[in-house]
């Protein structure tokens, strides 16, 4: 995709069939869990990877194991993802694909504290709303570029016991498809990765809902980026590394009712545990 890198060096495409050698690729969040894993498994295929993190130490360790550039900082707010956007295209003379994997889950329903949804709304909506800012102009020329979204299955179906994360997640994906739908003709290429459980530290933090709904099921962070590889070569929207989402998903928009009580009755027994 990459016409030039800062070293002068060629860059490959990341078209149909995507061949990652040579991308000039940012990921955020990539200092532990999936976004680690995403930086690990793309410079395995040969990109060039910017990885950012707000913990520094952790994305200067991930960069110094996968050969990196370390970019860390904020990668939501406007003046912190301008910063990120700027760094990397002096790092890899332009952005072929853009990772937005940070992420943040807070529990809680309407009780959520105002803050934690303004964080929600920060973090898991407007980062994307941001970065594509930045970085449409460029891809809208050059008529190409990649945007891969970490949605999480809850931006499908929903998350018990943490409605700030389950609203948001929706609000992603909902993103991520007007992206598709607008711009899918002047070479952009979006895909949601939307995951259930995945052992990170964020599977930690959710509690009883998490254990129940989430953990039996859970995958390595490996195995979630080698299907966001896997699925942003077929050029493939969703990318569902559980095989059982697709099948929740039709159930929840052909048989909603049905599909509401049953989330109900786990919500109950959860409730009674």
């Amino acid at each position: 995709m990459s016409e030039a890198r800062a070293d002068g060096a060629g860059a490959g495409p990341v078209g149909n069939g995507a061949d990652f050698a040579g991308t000039g690729a940012v990921v955020t969040g990539a200092g532990r869990g999936i976004g680690a894993a995403l930086a690990r498994a793309l410079a395995a295929a040969g990109a060039r990877v910017v990885v950012n993190d707000l913990d520094a130490d952790a994305a200067r360790a991930v960069a110094a194991e996968t050969g990196g550039h370390a970019v860390p900082g904020d990668a939501a707010g406007e003046d912190g993802v301008a910063a990120l956007i700027d760094a990397a295209r002096d790092r890899l003379g332009a952005i072929d694909l853009y990772c937005a994997n940070a992420g943040v889950a807070t529990t809680g329903g309407p009780d959520a504290a105002p803050d934690a949804w303004e964080l929600a709304w920060q973090v898991n909506v407007l980062a994307h709303v941001r970065a594509t800012r930045l970085l449409l102009p460029d891809w809208l020329e050059r008529g190409t570029g990649r945007y891969l979204a970490t949605v999480s299955a809850a931006g499908l179906l929903t998350m018990l016991g943490s409605a700030p994360y389950s609203v948001t997640k929706h609000g992603a994906l909902a993103y991520a498809e007007w992206l598709s739908a607008t711009y899918r003709h002047r070479g952009l290429k979006v895909h949601a990765l939307c995951p259930q459980g995945v052992r990170t530290r964020m599977l930690d933090g959710t509690g009883a809902h998490g254990q129940v709904l989430l953990a039996p099921t859970a995958i390595e962070p490996a195995e979630a980026a080698a299907e966001a590889l896997r699925g942003m070569a077929a050029d493939e929207f969703l990318i569902l590394p559980h095989p059982g989402t697709a099948g929740q998903y039709a159930a929840r928009a052909t048989t909603p009712d049905r599909w509401l009580r049953g989330m109900n009755r786990l919500q109950q027994e959860i409730e009674a545990r």
